[in-house]
C-alpha cells in the first residue's frame, strides 16, 4: 500500500490560512457577544457556554500557530522582496500571539494577581479594536471581485492586447493610441481598498477613542461612578459625606468601571424606596431613605475586581458595615447564610454568615465622597472587596437571613460560588 502523498507547501499554507480565518471569525463573533452588556441577561447560562467556546477556539488558534511555526522560515523566503506581504504576515502573527497570551491570562485570572488580568484585558481589547477592522479590510480587499485587473477603468497597452480588445493592434490616426494613454491616478482596486479603509475607520474610530478614554486614559482620578445631574435616581436628601469620604482618603479611584446589568436599568425615588432586613432575625425592619441615612456609617479604601478581568483601585467607599446591620437586627441561632436582593427584582446572591461578617463587607452609599450613580448600583450597593464583583450586589434593597445555602443569579448560570480574588 502506497503512503499518502504529503500535501505541497503551498497547500499546507492555504489550509492553515483557511482554518485560521474561520477560527478568527468564531472568536470575533463570540467575543463581541461576550462584551455586549445588554446580552448578559437574555443569554443567561448560554453566556457561560459561549465563554467556554471562546476559550477553546482560542486554544485551537494556538495549535494552528504551532503547526505554522515549522513553515515560517520557508514562507519568509518566498516573500523575499515583498515588503507589504511580509509586514502583513508579521502583523497577523503578532496579533494572534497577543490575543492568545492575553486570553490565557484572562482565562486563568483566578490563579494570578488582579493587575495581570487588568493589563491583559486592556491588551486583549486593544488588539481586538485594531485586529478586527484589519481582518475585515484584509478580507474584503482580497475578494476576487475586488482585484480583477480586467475591470480597471483604463487599460494599458499590454492590458488591452492581453484582453484581446478590438483596438489592441489597430493603428490610431491621432498619433497616440487610446490604449497607450496614461492610467488614471487610482485604479479600481485602489479605489475599493481606499473606500473600504475609510468606511471602516469612520465606523470604528469614534468608539475606539471612547474606549481609549475609558480604559487607557482613566489611570487616576474618578472611576466614573460618581453621581451627577444625569443620575436617574431621585434620592433626597443626598447623604452627607464624612470627612474622610469628602477628602477622598483613597486618592480617587484609579481605573474605569464597566457597566453590566442583567435587566433594564432600574431607577429609584426616595419617596418609595425602602430597605428591608428580615428572615431569621429578632428585629426585622423596613427603613425609609431618611431612616437609612441616620444609621452610623464608616469609610474604607478598597479595590474592586470583576471576574471579566478589569479592576478599579483605591476606591473610597462610605457606608454601613454589614456586620453592624446584622448585629442591630439580632441574628437567630438557626441562621447560616445571608441572602441579598437587588432592586431590579431579578438579581440575588448570598454569603455565608462568616463571610458576611468580614470587617470590609460594606453596604455602601457613597463612592469617592459622592452618591453612587444609578448606573453603577446606587443608591445602595453591597461591596465585598475580597471577592469578585458578582458578589457585590447592585441596587441592594433587601437582606434576608436564611438557614440553607442560596445559589445566586450567576452561580445558577455556571459561575463559581467560590468568588475569592487571589491576594
Amino acid at each position: 500500500m502506497k503512503d499518502r502523498k504529503r500535501p505541497g507547501f503551498g497547500k499546507q499554507l492555504a489550509e492553515l490560512h483557511r482554518w485560521n480565518a474561520w477560527l478568527v471569525v468564531v472568536l470575533a463573533v463570540s467575543g463581541l457577544v461576550l462584551s455586549w452588556g445588554a446580552a448578559r441577561g437574555w443569554l443567561g447560562e448560554g453566556r457561560v457556554w459561549i465563554k467556554q467556546l471562546h476559550i477553546y477556539i482560542g486554544l485551537i488558534t494556538g495549535i494552528v500557530l504551532v503547526l505554522y511555526a515549522p513553515l515560517l522560515k520557508r514562507h519568509l523566503k518566498q516573500l523575499r522582496g515583498r515588503h507589504g506581504q511580509r509586514g502583513n504576515l508579521a502583523f497577523v502573527v503578532l496579533l494572534l500571539l497577543g490575543w492568545l497570551a492575553s486570553g490565557i491570562v484572562l482565562w486563568q485570572l483566578r490563579h494570578l494577581p488582579p493587575r495581570w488580568a487588568t493589563n491583559a484585558l486592556v491588551v486583549h481589547d486593544l488588539l481586538t479594536w485594531v485586529g478586527l477592522p484589519y481582518a475585515a479590510y484584509h478580507s474584503i480587499t482580497r475578494m476576487r471581485w475586488a482585484k480583477k485587473p480586467a475591470r480597471r477603468a483604463v487599460r494599458t497597452d499590454e492590458g488591452a492586447a492581453a484582453a484581446g480588445g478590438p483596438d489592441a493592434k489597430r493603428p490610431y490616426a491621432g498619433g497616440l493610441h487610446p490604449a497607450a494613454s496614461p492610467q488614471p491616478w487610482m485604479t479600481r482596486r485602489q479605489f475599493i481598498r481606499s473606500a473600504v479603509g475609510v468606511a471602516l475607520a469612520a465606523a470604528v474610530l469614534p468608539s475606539f477613542f471612547r474606549w481609549m478614554g475609558g480604559s487607557l486614559v482613566s489611570t487616576s482620578g474618578s472611576g466614573n461612578i460618581a453621581a451627577d445631574e444625569t443620575d436617574a435616581n431621585r434620592m433626597l436628601p443626598a447623604p452627607q459625606p464624612l470627612p474622610d469620604s469628602a477628602n477622598v482618603i483613597g486618592g480617587g479611584a484609579k481605573g474605569s468601571f464597566r457597566l453590566y446589568t442583567v435587566t433594564p436599568l432600574p431607577h429609584f425615588d426616595s419617596d418609595t424606596w425602602r430597605f428591608t432586613i428580615g428572615g431569621l432575625v429578632d428585629q426585622p425592619a423596613t427603613l425609609t431613605w431618611e431612616q437609612f441615612l441616620e444609621i452610623k456609617r464608616k469609610v474604607q479604601v478598597s479595590d474592586f475586581h470583576c471576574v471579566t478581568g478589569w479592576s478599579v483601585y483605591g476606591n473610597t467607599w462610605e457606608g454601613i458595615p454589614l456586620a453592624q446591620l446584622l448585629d442591630a437586627a439580632g441574628v437567630q441561632a438557626g441562621a447560616q447564610y445571608v441572602k441579598f436582593y437587588s432592586g431590579d427584582g431579578e438579581y440575588t446572591d448570598a454569603l455565608s454568615l462568616e463571610q458576611a461578617r468580614m470587617k470590609d463587607v460594606l453596604v455602601a452609599v457613597l463612592h469617592d465622597g459622592k452618591p453612587i450613580h444609578r448606573d453603577y448600583g446606587g443608591p445602595v450597593r453591597l461591596i465585598v472587596p475580597g471577592m469578585y464583583a458578582y458578589k457585590s450586589v447592585k441596587w441592594l434593597d433587601r437582606i434576608e437571613l436564611i438557614d440553607r445555602p442560596h445559589i445566586g443569579y450567576w452561580e445558577e448560570r455556571g459561575y463559581d460560588n467560590d468568588a475569592w480574588v487571589k491576594a
